[in-house]
């Protein structure tokens, strides 16, 4: 990692930014690398996550990585692949259940000055509604999942939580069309 990167990753690591929202305090989760062609970037670590500190480490982890066709190894091998979420820390979750959103502070903070450094990032799966509305603008959530073509930089993907199995049985396309294409790109990373 060049040392540009490395001392901004050791900023974001001690961000203290947003510490009086958050319930289990600051604990910025994520990975990046000078060398990686493949970012992720999701919605905030769970309680799972902060607590191992270890990006999609979870159920839905699990499924994101059954989604790309990579094993655990492969995903969590940085060269290859970085992983950036919207917010860096765990959130705190709604009186009646589900995590909150990502606090809006991270984002703008963070990540134009990590993308800066990552100039050899060739695909961004952007994962989730809070990812892509940063990215992609506007629109609903399938809209721009089903427009992956549209967009060369981005593949736009649901979160991988047990709630998109719903939306996967309304929308079979993404099984028999964006997942196709997922895995295919995301081989390229290990050639």
């Amino acid at each position: 990692m060049t040392s540009a990167l490395e001392t901004l990753a050791e900023e974001a690591r001690a961000c203290t930014l947003c510490a009086g929202h958050l319930p289990l305090g600051p604990h910025p989760v994520f990975r990046v690398s000078d060398t990686a062609r493949l970012l992720i970037i999701g919605q905030a670590p769970g309680t799972k996550v902060h607590a191992s500190g270890i990006p999609f480490d979870d159920a839905s982890g699990e499924r994101l990585r059954g989604w790309m066709g990579t094993e655990r190894e492969q995903f969590y091998d940085v060269t290859r692949i970085a992983i950036m979420p919207m917010g860096f820390c765990y959130p705190g979750r709604f009186p009646q259940g589900g995590d909150l959103p990502p606090r809006k502070e991270c984002a703008p903070a963070w990540h134009e000055k990590f993308l800066a450094l990552m100039p050899q990032i060739e695909l961004i799966l952007l994962v989730g509604s809070y990812a892509q509305h940063r990215y992609l603008g506007p629109g609903s959530m399938t809209d721009h999942v089903r427009a992956h073509a549209d967009h060369p930089r981005f593949m736009a993907l649901p979160h991988p939580s047990w709630r998109t199995i719903g939306w996967e049985a309304k929308n079979p396309w993404f099984g028999t069309e964006t997942l196709p294409k997922l895995r295919e790109v995301v081989a390229r990373q290990f050639r």
